[in-house]
């Protein structure tokens, strides 16, 4: 199967696989060993996208921060990777009053947080250079991981965003980082950052945006969509399985094995709980809906949630995880599957029902 990923042009010289391999699990649920075997299999089946972030791996704690970059640089040393074959991705943490071991909070996204943040990648990971380099979440309060209305009364003091762009300009140019992305943003976010990179010197480039999206999860349609289409924004699709719950495994009578991440960290991972809650009878029912499209066209479910997210005409890369090889060779086949007409009529039929119970 090797070579079997196809590529999108993110960049002119910025060429990436459709599937990202994200590395949240590495170090947490995933050994080095582990993580060096998934790395492998994805890198001989044509995946060269490789997205990380400095608070990884998840559930987030000071023991582990900063494993899964740790173990991306060892694998391409390791492995000796000539280092322009594999495109690196990362992110900087946003403000957090949890993560005290990060930048002693982190409070804020002044430049000189992002300016350590970006420097202690580099050293984690051991590079020159960093492909992608993201703001995790915004320096500004937003509904994120679950919630859905704005409530002005939250909005506190935030880093101007030009302190922001003008510190990832500075990394530019020293060569530090070559592109810029956005994520969990909303279309007055993404326009912001826009309009004012134009007078940044240096001109940070931003080229992506990395927001959730899947069958259960369909909100960027909703006003980011247009954004990213007339602005030339390519969408990095996270959490295409919508953690694990679209391959129908917490379904069972078991409630699904007892080392899948929902079930191991269950209490301990608040953005995975409070957003894919299967407590709740519509995300139940909406599952169950796309589960009988997939059995009644005979397709393996993982391949439906997948196949779906990458027909989007805005979506670079789905950024997907695996903890074991043969969830990783579930995406590598649906990587290879074309909805037909009829899948996706019923897909929005189900849709329709149960509009984005998982925003």
């Amino acid at each position: 199967m090797a070579g079997a990923v196809p590529f999108f042009n993110l960049a002119p010289d910025l060429k990436v696989s459709r599937l990202c391999l994200g590395t949240m699990t590495f170090g947490e649920q995933n050994s080095l060993q582990q993580s060096f075997q998934l790395l492998d299999e994805a890198f001989d089946n044509g995946i060269n996208f490789i997205d990380s972030a400095e608070m990884y791996p998840v559930p987030q704690r000071a023991e582990t921060q900063g494993r899964s970059e740790g173990y991306v640089g060892r694998w391409i040393r390791e492995r000796r990777i000539s280092r322009d074959r594999v495109v690196l991705a990362t992110k900087v943490a946003g403000p957090s009053g949890q993560m005290t071991w990060i930048r002693g909070g982190p409070k804020c996204l002044d430049a000189s947080n992002i300016t350590e943040a970006i420097d202690n990648s580099l050293l984690h990971m051991r590079t020159d250079y960093i492909d992608l380099y993201q703001i995790h979440w915004p320096d500004r309060y937003v509904p994120m991981f679950g919630e859905t209305d704005y409530d002005p009364t939250r909005q506190l003091c935030s880093v101007p965003i030009e302190e922001q762009l003008q510190a990832l300009g500075r990394a530019v140019e020293a060569g530090k980082i070559r592109y810029i992305g956005l994520s969990n943003e909303t279309p007055y976010g993404l326009m912001k950052f826009l309009q004012l990179a134009k007078d940044i010197t240096g001109h940070p480039k931003i080229v992506s945006l990395q927001n959730s999206y899947n069958l259960l999860c369909r909100s960027f349609d909703s006003g980011l969509a247009e954004c990213c289409h007339h602005e030339r924004i390519s969408l990095l699709a996270y959490s295409p399985l919508a953690m694990g719950i679209l391959s129908g495994k917490y379904l069972s009578p078991s409630g699904g094995p007892t080392d899948a991440r929902m079930n191991l960290f269950r209490g301990k991972y608040s953005e995975g709980e409070s957003r894919y809650n299967l407590s709740n009878s519509v995300i139940k029912a909406a599952t169950k809906a796309y589960l009988e499209i997939a059995e009644t066209y005979g397709l393996p479910p993982v391949s439906l949630a997948i196949a779906f997210v990458l027909r989007h005409p805005l979506v670079a890369s789905a950024v997907f995880g695996a903890t074991k090889p043969w969830q990783l060779r579930e995406v590598l086949h649906a990587c290879q599957v074309e909805l037909p007409p009829e899948i996706v009529k019923a897909i929005d039929k189900v849709h329709a029902r149960y509009p984005n119970p998982c925003p």
